[in-house]
């Protein structure tokens, strides 16, 4: 008798997900260029000081023919690319006439020159057009197609990142497209924004600076409260300085503080497409980051768009929260909390049991839960996935917002493996108790293929967010942190990879 292997038990197959690509590929588009008023001697990077005053001085000992020359040569060069060009020139132009002796009487082409010179062109996606987010437009019509907005990181110049969008459609069967965005992309000047004093007092804790002093001037104030109070509370821990310690650190950390909370707004009559979110509080001055959308619906019905994004400053980053209702008009807030610190929170479309749910990688390398009351305070995170694949061995992620399903939230995620490989998998949690995970990916759904490697930072795919329409997934990627993809997938055969978890 021949002996025989014992018989061991195999695990049942699991299919793997089947992605369709588009063939959508968003490129960085150079010629995307904004205005920025620029100061000679200022740059972000060298030393030095300002060389505003010999500027002016030898615009103003130009003569008039000369002037006159100038401003036909920029009209003809530039005028095509910027919507308003002289209004930018004027209003740049205003910005340095305090050095001006004010008996100087100005031609109308002088001054335009002025603020010519005190002007430069920054292409937003010169470097790169990545990591995007998608999420249902404001305004649908009844064909059956659904239109969506399209959130785009652009980076230019010095690494710098903004916030941009693309609009777009999908229709019942898959098919998606992507508008040419406007000839026209556009900043907005900010506004002071309301303040909320559960963050101000966590962000000073953070600081060792939420003692006495912050007490004094945050207290008396009510939950949310705007500029002009928090000026009258800060006028009185100035006149308390005699019996006080440390009143202007204290000071000095309230009125940054106050910076991160902004109000900007477009001209209705721009498109979505040229709307750039750019950095003005000082946590991000040196970019806004992965911005991760979600279509929020609250008890009544109502939506909101919300994103967190990642502010940076050159050397930290931390959260930051955009509201908006119709991508026109967008308030910025600082989020605070143990939950919230680092990069990757995102937010559930709906409360959960009463309270704002939201995805969390505060540990830099597990997946959490955290909930909060109020959107802005994230003080605590639950760990419910820790790598365990070789393709996430070094860390995990979240892609986006999750997705609601008959069967649990469909959460996309990211798993950095070996030679610094990101590939995407997801995982299922339970619609009551999303710290429970129903279920996950065995394998990738998606890795970098010999012809999605290559770019800025090799090796990479990463997507802030999905759309579901029907039964079709729209997953928006950006490659290698240089160009976007968009692929589809089948929400229900997508469900059927994921093996239970015990």
């Amino acid at each position: 008798m021949i002996p025989t292997e014992p018989m061991i038990p195999t695990e049942p197959m699991i299919p793997t997900a089947i992605v369709t690509e588009t063939g959508i590929d968003l490129c960085p588009d150079r010629t995307r260029v904004i205005t920025r008023f620029f100061v000679p001697g200022r740059e972000d990077v060298g030393p030095g000081e300002s060389r505003a005053a010999h500027v002016i001085e030898r615009i103003l000992n130009l003569g008039e023919r000369d002037v006159e020359a100038a401003m036909r040569d920029i009209d003809e060069r530039f005028s095509h690319r910027h919507q308003a060009l002289h209004d930018t020139f004027r209003e740049h132009a205003a910005m340095v006439t305090s050095r001006l002796d004010p008996g100087v009487d100005l031609s109308t082409a002088r001054r335009l020159l002025l603020g010519a010179s005190f002007t430069h062109e920054y292409a937003i996606e010169a470097a790169a057009l990545c990591n995007p987010s998608v999420v249902l437009h404001p305004q649908q019509d009844t064909s059956g197609d659904a239109a969506f907005i399209l959130s785009v990181r652009g980076m230019g110049e010095g690494h710098r990142s903004s916030i941009g969008f693309r609009t777009g459609t999908v229709t019942a069967t898959g098919t998606v497209t992507i508008d040419r965005p406007g000839p026209f992309p556009r900043t907005a000047t900010p506004t002071p924004g309301l303040h909320q004093r559960a963050v101000f007092h966590a962000k000073l804790s953070q600081l060792a600076d939420d003692r006495e002093n912050a007490t004094h001037v945050l207290n008396p104030l009510p939950p949310c409260f705007d500029d002009a109070e928090l000026d009258a509370r800060i006028e009185w821990l100035s006149a308390d300085i005699a019996t006080r310690r440390h009143t202007s650190t204290t000071i000095a950390n309230l009125r940054s503080l106050a910076q991160s909370s902004y109000r900007v707004e477009y001209p209705i009559s721009s498109h979505i497409s040229e709307r750039v979110l750019w950095p003005h509080a000082p946590a991000e001055s040196h970019g806004m980051e992965d911005a991760r959308f979600v279509r929020f619906i609250d008890e009544c019905g109502d939506v909101t768009y919300y994103a967190t994004y990642t502010a940076f400053d050159g050397t930290n980053v931390c959260q930051q929260l955009l509201e908006t209702t119709d991508f026109t008009t967008f308030n910025v807030t600082p989020m605070a909390g143990a939950a919230a610190s680092g990069k990757g929170l995102a937010l559930f479309p709906r409360k959960i049991r009463g309270h704002y749910a939201a995805l969390s990688r505060s540990d830099r390398e597990t997946n959490a839960i955290a909930f909060s009351d109020d959107l802005c305070c994230w003080n605590t995170a639950q760990t419910i996935q820790t790598p365990n694949r070789p393709w996430e061995i070094l860390q995990l992620g979240n892609c986006g917002s999750p997705i609601e399903t008959e069967d649990g939230w469909l959460v996309l995620t990211h798993g950095v493996g070996p030679m610094r490989t990101y590939s995407l998998g997801a995982i299922l949690l339970d619609l009551d108790e999303p710290q429970r995970v129903l279920a996950r990916s065995e394998t990738p759904i998606l890795t970098p293929g010999n012809d999605r490697r290559d770019g800025y930072v090799p090796n990479v795919i990463y997507s802030c967010g999905a759309l579901a329409h029907n039964d079709i997934l729209v997953l928006p990627y950006g490659i290698a942190d240089q160009t976007i993809s968009v692929a589809t997938l089948s929400i229900k055969h997508l469900l059927s990879t994921l093996r239970t978890e015990p």
